[in-house]
């Protein structure tokens, strides 16, 4: 039995009067022992965000493959466990499109995490265009086949599915759409590894969402920012 794991993803967003939201958040974590849930804030909140919320995993939006070097603006995985962390994000769409990160950088980055023993989510997913030209599937299985560390174990490898058109436009893929996609995923990394949904992922939708085949829980963008509607989402989670 796989474990549901709901992630949120701060993105650029958050103050440490915003670390007040992890309160809530914790105390919901807490009364659903058969999820994980963890935050993922800006690196400059990790370490604040571990020590306010212990019962929380924390984690971070990327990672750098190197230990150590001339990399300004970088930050390594040991210097993410050191703060706290037990959980990074590699390979997010915003970070391919907006920082052209290659499938073979996501995999280097998600190498580094494993072998630091953080929890590393790869992210995966489709244009809208891909999507039209029916071209989807074959997107995804290509960006796994490059993004994926040869030598992952199940236990520490998660992978979300987060189709590019509907990250922050209030679209979702039906739960058809879903299925289909993550039926593809399951194939290719097995029945141990968990596999999350995001986009667009809200209090509306995620029951629906986690009642679909092989999605193993969510990886949260805006609804994560507040207790109120991130709440209702890890409650979902209970079944």
């Amino acid at each position: 039995m796989r474990r549901k794991l709901i992630a949120g993803n701060w993105k650029m967003n958050g103050s440490q009067a915003a670390l007040a939201e992890l309160d809530a958040i914790a105390q919901a974590a807490a009364a659903t022992p058969s999820a994980d849930v963890a935050i993922c804030p800006p690196f400059t909140l990790i370490a604040a965000a571990a020590q306010r919320a212990p019962g929380l995993a924390i984690g971070a939006q990327d990672c750098h493959s190197k230990e150590s070097g001339a990399h300004t603006g970088c930050v390594s995985v040991g210097m993410l466990k050191e703060a706290g962390a037990s959980l990074v994000i590699t390979g997010h769409s915003e970070r391919r499109a907006d920082q052209h990160e290659t499938d073979q950088e996501v995999r280097a980055k998600a190498s580094a995490a494993l072998a630091a023993g953080l929890t590393t989510i790869v992210c995966v997913g489709e244009s809208e265009a891909q999507r039209e030209a029916g071209e989807h599937v074959e997107v995804v299985r290509r960006q796994l086949a490059g993004s994926l560390p040869t030598e992952a174990g199940s236990a520490e490898l998660v992978v979300a599915y987060e189709p590019i058109w509907a990250i922050g436009t209030g679209k979702t893929a039906t739960p058809a759409d879903v299925a289909e996609m993550h039926a593809a995923i399951r194939a290719e990394v097995g029945e141990g590894v968990r596999i999350l949904y995001g986009g667009s992922v809200k209090a509306e939708n995620a029951a629906e969402l986690f009642a679909t085949p092989n999605v193993d829980g969510a990886l949260v963008g805006g609804a994560s920012l507040t207790a109120a509607q991130f709440v209702p989402i890890i409650e979902a989670a209970r079944g």
